[in-house]
Parts: C-alpha cells; sequence; structure tokens
C-alpha cells in the first residue's frame, strides 16, 4: 500500500466531534451526493463543485488511486473502513485527513455511504492520548488512583492492585485509605482532601503505606496528586500516582546512617570513646539495642593476637529503654561466649552472622555465659565483627524488639560498613606509625628510580613526599617511551593519604605504561584510567572496605604526548592542572586543556588538545600540592611557577631547582611531583618517509627506497631484514587496506621502520602450519626486530618495527 495511506485499528469510541468534523456522502458508485460546510472549509470546495463528481478522479491524487481503491475494496468488503489519505486541496496541496467510512441503506436497498473525516494530526493525536490513557490503567508499572469529590474511590490501575494484592475491582466505591492503617490512612485523606479544595497539586510526596491486612510490613510510597476538572471547571476528583519507593527509602535512610557515622564515629584516637560513638550511632536508627565487645589487648591499644585468642570485654552499650538490665557487664568484665552463640560464630568465622527470626523461647532456656537479655521482646538479631587490616578486633551485636520488621541482608551490609569503618579508627591509633613506615616504603618502590634517557626530551624530575602529619598521598611521575620516537610524559595525583593512597598509586602507574604500550591517544587513555579507578571502586564497596579517612577512590592525571619528528604535542587531564608551556624566547603561559572530571567521578569525556612546540620549549608538569599549599593561594603559586620559568636556555637541573626553591616548602603538607621536559626535535635528515600507491609493484618500491636510505645512512648491514621487514608490512597494507601507504624510516637509538594505511585491522601474529602457503611473514618479522606493535589513528593505523643500532 502506499506511504500516504495508514490504516489505524478502530476503536470503540467516534473519535470525530459533529461540530469539528468534515462529513460527505458518497453513493455506491463514489459519486459525491452530500457536502458539509466543514468539508468545504478544510478542502476549500464548495458543494457545487463536488456534489454529482466522482471522489475518487477528483479528491485523490493519481498516484494514490491504486491505495484508494484498496481502500475502497476494503471498505466494501468489510462494510466500513477506517485511515489516513491524502486529499487535495482546492489550491492545489494535499491534506491528510483521517477518515472513518460506513454504509447506509435507504429505501429500496439503495447503499450509501457517509465518510466523516478531521485532520489526520488530531486523529494521530487522539489515538496515542486513548493509547496513553490505556497504558495507564492497564500496563503502566506506577500506581494510578483516580478519587470522587465524595472521597471515594472511582478507579485503580494494575499496579495498585499488584501493590495491595486486591483485585482493581474491588476498589470502587471503597473509601480513601480504606485498606491502610489507621495513622496512614488519615494522611492519605487529609492529602487528597486538601488538593480536592486547594487545586494545588503535590508533587512526589512520600508517606508509609502499611496496609491493614499486614501492617507488621512497612511500606514507603511516593504521591503525586492533582484535581480534574471538566472544562467548566467542575471538580471531577483527583487522580493520584503511588510508587512503591519502600527500597529507595530504605537506602536513602541507610545513606544518611552511614553518613552520621562517618560524622559521628572516630572523631578522637580513643578506643573506647570510638566504640560508644558506634553504638550512639547504631540506636535508634537501625537497632533497639547494641552492644560492643572488644578484644582486652585492643582496649588497651596493644595489637590483637591472631585468632583473638584473648579475653573480651564489653566496653559500649546503648538501648531504647531507660533501664538495661544485665546488659553492661559492671567494670569491664571478660565477656564469654558459648561455642553455638551468634555472637562466637561470628568471631571464629570473621563474618556476619544473621538471624533474622529468633525462636520465642531463645531467652527462656537455660542461662549461658554471654547472653544477656536486653529485652525479652527481642526478636531479631545481627553480629558483625569488628575487623580492621585483617584483623578481627570484636564484636558488635544488634537487637530488634520494639521495631515489628526483623533484620534483613541489606541491614546486615549497612552494620558491616558502619562496624568497618568504626574498627578502623580504632585500630588506627596504634597503627598509624607502622602505616606511615609501611606507606612511604611502599611509596618509594612504586616511583620510578631513575629517568630512561630520551632523545625526544630532557627531563628534569622532583618527588617530595608530604609531611608526617598529613601522612604520605599518592602523587607520581612517569616518562615513557614511545614507539615512533615518541615520548609520555605523565603527571597524577591519587586523592587522600596512607598506604591505600600509595597502592593505588601503583595500580595506576602500571595501568599507565600498559596502555601507553598500546599507543592510545591521551583522552583515550585517560577514559581507560577512569574505568579502572572506578573497578577499584567497586571492588571496595563489594567487600566493605573503605581507606582510612577517605570516602571514595578519585584521582587527578595528565597525560601528554610528544613527537620530535612533528614537534606536536598532545596533552589531556582528568580534574589535574593544566601544564605551563615555556618558549625558547621566555614567554610563559598555562597550556588551556579542556579540564574534564576527576578519575573515577565519570559523566563527562576527556578532550585531547594538539600544540605544536618549538625546539627547545620548556614543558612543565606538577600536582597541585606545588602551587595549592596553604600558605599560599593557587594564583600566586602559580604566578611563582611561571616566574621560575622565564630563562628556558639555563640548564635544565637548574631551572628544576629554580622552582623548588621558590615554591616547596621544606615540610609540604601534601606531595609534590614536578617534571620539566626541554623539547628535542630529530634532525630532518633521520627521517625519511615515502608515500605508495596500493599496487602490486608497491612491495618492490618500498625495498628499492629502503636499500637506497640505508645505504645513505651507512647502515648497509641492516639493508636484508629491514628490506624484507617494509616489503611485508607493505604487501599487508596491499591485501587489506584500501588507500594508499606511506612508509617511515627513523634512525633514533634504533632503526624504525614504520608503515602507515588507512585500515583499522591489526596484523596477527601466527605460526603458520607446514601445509600454508603463507601466514609467515608477521612471524619473521617478530623475529628480526627487537619490538613491533600497532598504533591507531583516526585515520587508519601503523604498523612499527624497531631495530637496535649497535654503538648508538
Amino acid at each position: 500500500m502506499d506511504q500516504r495511506v495508514t490504516v489505524l485499528s478502530d476503536s470503540r469510541d467516534d473519535p470525530f466531534a459533529l461540530h469539528l468534523a468534515a462529513s460527505a456522502v458518497l453513493d455506491d458508485r463514489g459519486t459525491v451526493v452530500g457536502w458539509s460546510r466543514r468539508a468545504q472549509d478544510l478542502l476549500g470546495y464548495p458543494e457545487t463543485a463536488v456534489i454529482g463528481r466522482p471522489a475518487l478522479e477528483d479528491l485523490v491524487d493519481p498516484r494514490d488511486l491504486p491505495a484508494a481503491k484498496d481502500a475502497v475494496a476494503m471498505c466494501r468488503r468489510a462494510g466500513g473502513w477506517f485511515g489516513v489519505l491524502a486529499v487535495r486541496h482546492r489550491n492545489g496541496r494535499f491534506v491528510e485527513m483521517g477518515f472513518r467510512a460506513r454504509a447506509l441503506l435507504r429505501d429500496g436497498g439503495v447503499r450509501e455511504w457517509i465518510l466523516v473525516g478531521a485532520p489526520a494530526a488530531e486523529v494521530l493525536e487522539w489515538q496515542r492520548d486513548r493509547a496513553v490513557l490505556d497504558g495507564l490503567f492497564r500496563r503502566c508499572p506506577i500506581g494510578l488512583v483516580v478519587h470522587s469529590p465524595e472521597m471515594t474511590i472511582l478507579r485503580v490501575n494494575r499496579a495498585i492492585e499488584r501493590f495491595t494484592g486486591v483485585p482493581a475491582a474491588s476498589f470502587r466505591g471503597v473509601g480513601t485509605g480504606a485498606l491502610l492503617v489507621a495513622e496512614d490512612a488519615q494522611k492519605a485523606v487529609d492529602r487528597v482532601r486538601q488538593v480536592m479544595q486547594t487545586g494545588r497539586s503535590l508533587f512526589s510526596t512520600e508517606q508509609y503505606a502499611r496496609l491493614e491486612r499486614d501492617p507488621a510490613r512497612e511500606r514507603a510510597v511516593s504521591v503525586s496528586a492533582f484535581r480534574l476538572e471538566d472544562p467548566s471547571g467542575r471538580v471531577l476528583g483527583v487522580a493520584e500516582t503511588v510508587e512503591d519507593v519502600t527500597e529507595r527509602h530504605r537506602a536513602r535512610l541507610r545513606l544518611a546512617l552511614l553518613a552520621q557515622a562517618g560524622a559521628r564515629i572516630g572523631t578522637t584516637l580513643d578506643v573506647q570513646e570510638t566504640a560508644w560513638e558506634l553504638a550512639d550511632v547504631m540506636v535508634p536508627h537501625l537497632a533497639d539495642h547494641v552492644s560492643v565487645d572488644m578484644s582486652q589487648p585492643v582496649t588497651r591499644g596493644e595489637e590483637s593476637a591472631p585468632g583473638l585468642t584473648e579475653p573480651l570485654v564489653r566496653v559500649a552499650v546503648r538501648s531504647v529503654l531507660a533501664q538495661q538490665p544485665e546488659l553492661l557487664q559492671p567494670g569491664g568484665e571478660p565477656v564469654e561466649f558459648a561455642p553455638d552463640m551468634p555472637q562466637a560464630r561470628c568471631l571464629a568465622d570473621g563474618r556476619a552472622v544473621l538471624e533474622p527470626v529468633l525462636p520465642p523461647d531463645w531467652f527462656s532456656m537455660e542461662p549461658r555465659q554471654g547472653q544477656h537479655v536486653p529485652d525479652p521482646g527481642v526478636h531479631s538479631l545481627i553480629v558483625v565483627p569488628l575487623a580492621a587490616r585483617g584483623q578481627v578486633l570484636g564484636a558488635m551485636s544488634l537487637w530488634r524488639s520494639r521495631r515489628p520488621d526483623p533484620f534483613e541482608a541489606d541491614d546486615v551490609t549497612l552494620a558491616h560498613e558502619v562496624a568497618s569503618r568504626a574498627a578502623v579508627s580504632i585500630d588506627n591509633a596504634r597503627r598509624y606509625t607502622q602505616q606511615q613506615q609501611t606507606a612511604l616504603t611502599l611509596q618509594r618502590s612504586l616511583l620510578p628510580r631513575a629517568v630512561p634517557h630520551q632523545l625526544a626530551v630532557e627531563v628534569a624530575p622532583r618527588y617530595f613526599p608530604a609531611k608526617a602529619a598529613s601522612g604520605l598521598g599518592g602523587d607520581w611521575f612517569d616518562v615513557i617511551p614511545l614507539s615512533g620516537a615518541r615520548v609520555a610524559l605523565v603527571v597524577g595525583d591519587v586523592v587522600g593519604h596512607g598506604l591505600h593512597a600509595s597502592a593505588t598509586m601503583g595500580r595506576l602507574r602500571t595501568a599507565v605504561h600498559t596502555l601507553a604500550s598500546l599507543d592510545l591517544e591521551p583522552d583515550e587513555v585517560l577514559s581507560r584510567l577512569d574505568d579502572l579507578v572506578n573497578l577499584l571502586a567497586a571492588e571496595q564497596e563489594a567487600v566493605g572496605e573503605r581507606p582510612v579517612g577517605e570516602q571514595v577512590i578519585g584521582a587527578t592525571c595528565l597525560y601528554a604526548l610528544y613527537d620530535p619528528v612533528s614537534r606536536l604535542c598532545s596533552a589531556a587531564r582528568a580534574g589535574h592542572p593544566p601544564p605551563v608551556v615555556t618558549t625558547p624566547d621566555g614567554e610563559v603561559s598555562l597550556l588551556e586543556l579542556p579540564a574534564g572530571p576527576p578519575l573515577g567521578l565519570g559523566g563527562l569525556p576527556f578532550e585531547s588538545r594538539d600544540i605544536e612546540l618549538a625546539e627547545g620549549s620548556l614543558l612543565t608538569l606538577y600536582t597541585n600540592g606545588l602551587i595549592g599549599e596553604r600558605h599560599i593561594d593557587l594564583d600566586t603559586g602559580l604566578a611563582r611557577l611561571c616566574a621560575a620559568l622565564t630563562r628556558p636556555a639555563d640548564p635544565l637541573e637548574r631551572t628544576c631547582q629554580a622552582v623548588v626553591d621558590s615554591l616547596v616548602p621544606a615540610h609540604p603538607a601534601d606531595d609534590i611531583a614536578l617534571l620539566i621536559a626541554r623539547t628535542r626535535v630529530l634532525p630532518p635528515q633521520n627521517v625519511a618517509s615515502w608515500r605508495l600507491p596500493l599496487d602490486p609493484t608497491s612491495a618492490a618500491q618500498a625495498r628499492t627506497l629502503t636499500t637506497a636510505q640505508l645505504t645513505e645512512w651507512g647502515l648497509e648491514h641492516l639493508t636484508f631484514t629491514t628490506e624484507l621487514i617494509a616489503s611485508e608490512l607493505v604487501t599487508n597494507a596491499y591485501r587489506y587496506a584500501s588507500g594508499p601507504v606511506t612508509l617511515r624510516l627513523i634512525r633514533e637509538r634504533s632503526l624504525i621502520c614504520e608503515v602507515t594505511d588507512t585500515s583499522h585491522t591489526s596484523p596477527h601474529l601466527r605460526r603458520a602450519r607446514t601445509t600454508d602457503e603463507g601466514g609467515r611473514g608477521l612471524f619473521l618479522v617478530a623475529q628480526m626486530t627487537e619490538r613491533w606493535g600497532t598504533r591507531y589513528t583516526r585515520e587508519g593505523k601503523t604498523v612499527w618495527t624497531e631495530q637496535p643500532l649497535l654503538g648508538l
């Protein structure tokens, strides 16, 4: 059928209002015998111009005649038709009209056809409105309730049926809030009445909606309400959308409790004070009663022996009850637990124990050691270990007696998270010095011991650890040689201090090395690092661990690539301060790079910027500790840094020392990483490049050019292997690429051979079988070279190889 004709599904209701729709009457031969005023307004034809005329010939475009005739045939078979058809206006344009056709029988068996039409846009809009209304009541996952002015329920959708377990038909005529417990029902009635009387809509109002049939189950819903009115303004009722947000509500409460725990637990380096802070946070927000039992050596600030063989002491307790009978051991006497007690199992396994429903006679059994009754009505219990850095320091027990709902798995996760934070705070005082020493050793081992010599740049790095009171940070720098004589300059800063920051720094530095070996663009490197940081954070969340003094993993990074052949520097940053560029004539400026979000936040892309650097330019990379010390502001720090870099011709070590003398204090509050690089340019006579056509003779031409160039460079001893390498790489490009091929030779510390084409297909090294006719070329290339690889660009890829030059 022609695309100008769209058949619509019929509906039980007539979508055309009589005062708006156009109408026409056709006899059984398709001749117009009746024409309405509205039809004249919509199509421009007066009745005298169309009555007695065949409708198909005068009103339908000849190109639509086959489709129109199909519609006529369908109409005759079914006795009616409903669809959209393009009708010719009197001025020659076409009007999309929605039509409904029905047969009429007159006296004598004469059959005529009545057509009622409306603009297609209005018909389609009506269809959509009907579909939306039907979807709201049949398929919408959000509950919908319609209340009458008399405060009874007129209709609910199937989501309400699923939420309450009551059939939708049973709600008709039921009073508003009738199915809820009295407290929640009154709030629902007041809410609907307020909207009914004032006409002011409510948006996402949260309240409890506990059902009368299941009052112990706590439910939270988000309700939005608006008043229903007819065109004259008469109030017809109130419509409410009801969304079950119980899990979200609980999650928000848990997050609030976590935030409160972070603010209130660990304010001091006192073990017992921290235990009381933990107890204060848990009651009454999560539990009705809580007790904290610690290993006795831990209460004295000593190291806990493996296996927790020392006695336990109850050091903190809280309860919603005014009286706490037998809950606290007087004088901090040791507390023992029978082997079958939940606390004993928790301490033995180092894992949380959940007893969602305790037996009714749990406290009526014969008294056992360690069993102290906080409330005879206790019905649910959680025991979580207080573990820090692999050591179990004690256990926290949580009971519920007043709240009817039992503990669940999410409560265990929350309690474990809070307990873990408290345990870290408890253990922090006695482990702090040891952690600092370990972190310093680790950090020094993870930073580069020596910067490799580079022909592309001359570098001068510096690293200064923070003073002991601040804790070691995660600043790092790196200089990474890349293919094609290029070099990568990297500076990064992990958020926070201590052992965790040092370990994360080591992971990121290793990841940067791996990503750099793939010859990725700077923005792509930062994107991959961002994924890694998110993965590390997810791992910590999964096991319920947090770094000391930190809430999330995060880092900043600046990654720059410099090519000594093209003198092009490409750089990108992730929340890091921009680099400083000093031209050979002493002009200093900040390289304005798109900021990008810090690693681990996500949401925004990273962007690279290319800049051409003159030979002898200085590129200075640094962490924020260099310019953001507490005694100077950021602008002042940048000004001092720029002033120290105004003499690029000085020896690089002297320039680097000038920066240190100007900005680095004797005891920095934060780690500082500084990397200054002076750019070099590869002499033009050390680079040879040719553009080869994509034809069968390219490989032979590549061998000829390679031989000539190596002879000119005095590298005749490499002719045979380089010819083979160039020939194989060009042949691969000829087979799989679709555009011209570029062959480039670079004489540096090694002989670099590069073949660039427009294909993004990477060659793969494989071992050919004895019966294969091919597949050995790349294997031979790998055997004859020191290194080889592939780097991708927006236009294609470059396959490169390196052969050592003896004596250089």
